[in-house]
């Protein structure tokens, strides 16, 4: 079990800084290096996130002896916005970030201690296994967490649900939201918690930190977003693409999400040539990583398991 931390605080041997990517683009990183590293992870957070909300497990893999590395992606967190107003997170394409990441894959690899492993939550974890997919990264394993490879809201297909946002598209600005946040801007609707975990004092602290730190706040994604998230999810969806990704995988979900589709996931891993896959069910909401104890504790045990065999 790893030893308590304040997940208010940001560690006195972390550095935050930022990466500079090819276009001058500035992305807010975290570095916590280790005095004698077992190997480095990269993680990477979900849409709207910020590092600040993953100390605490951030803070278990280095006591875990790996070096750590987490960064907010571009238009996000404290990498800048790339829409017209600070609340929705827009992107014109999803390629935007796999070039981001392919970038600072490269860059941080050269200086990372082996082996180099990807963790991603959300759809921190669907871009991890698209650019592993494209060869933009090469890991040596691959965690998943409640992997953005589906979304869990309607029946129709990704296909249909990507021309109607398409055709929002077209009928206004791409980048307006696409969906109503709360009558406050800035302020989270009241029920959003109860979509990402049991915990409430984990789920306060995110709230606390988007009020220290008011440039993390981000609201609804934009109508681009949203096409350019089913045109990706299609794309990982393919069988030929999963196929080429060789690295193991530990894949970590629950059937019982409320944001992104678990039929999805089991379906991914059933076409990925090396994953584990864990359901998690009723006991967990979306953010197992910030979960309540026996869930959260369950799930860093599960992940050092699968990093130790998969780098032995």
């Amino acid at each position: 079990m790893s030893a308590a931390i304040n997940r208010r605080v940001i560690p006195v041997e972390a550095v935050e800084g930022h990466w500079i990517a090819p276009d001058g683009h500035a992305i807010r990183r975290i570095d916590w290096p280790h005095p004698s590293p077992r190997g480095a992870i990269l993680f990477m957070s979900g849409r709207g996130d910020f590092y600040e909300k993953y100390l605490e497990a951030l803070a278990h893999w280095h006591q875990q002896g790996w070096a750590v590395t987490a960064f907010d992606w571009r238009g996000q967190g404290g990498s800048g916005r790339l829409g017209k107003d600070p609340y929705t997170g827009h992107v014109c394409d999803y390629a935007v970030w796999i070039d981001d990441l392919a970038a600072l894959w490269r860059d941080w690899a050269a200086q990372a201690p082996g082996p180099q492993i990807a963790i991603g939550h959300s759809m921190g974890g669907h871009l991890a296994l698209r650019a592993a997919a494209a060869k933009a990264i090469n890991p040596a394993a691959l965690v998943l967490c409640v992997p953005m490879l589906g979304l869990r809201d309607g029946n129709m297909p990704d296909l249909l649900m990507q021309g109607l946002a398409s055709l929002m598209c077209r009928l206004g600005d791409p980048a307006r939201p696409a969906w109503k946040w709360s009558e406050k801007p800035g302020q989270p609707p009241d029920a959003r918690g109860e979509l990402l975990t049991h915990d409430p004092e984990r789920y306060a602290d995110e709230l606390w930190w988007r009020e220290m730190r008011p440039e993390l706040v981000m609201g609804p994604g934009s109508w681009r977003w949203v096409e350019r998230a089913y045109a990706s999810m299609r794309w990982l969806g393919r069988s030929d693409v999963l196929a080429g990704v060789r690295q193991p995988v530990l894949l970590l979900a629950t059937d019982e999400d409320a944001l992104v589709s678990y039929k999805a996931s089991a379906r991914a891993a059933a076409r990925l040539p090396h994953c584990e896959l864990v359901n998690f069910g009723e006991r967990a909401r979306h953010e197992i990583l910030r979960e309540a104890d026996p869930v959260r504790l369950e799930a860093l045990a599960r992940i050092d398991a699968f990093l130790a065999r998969a780098t032995a």
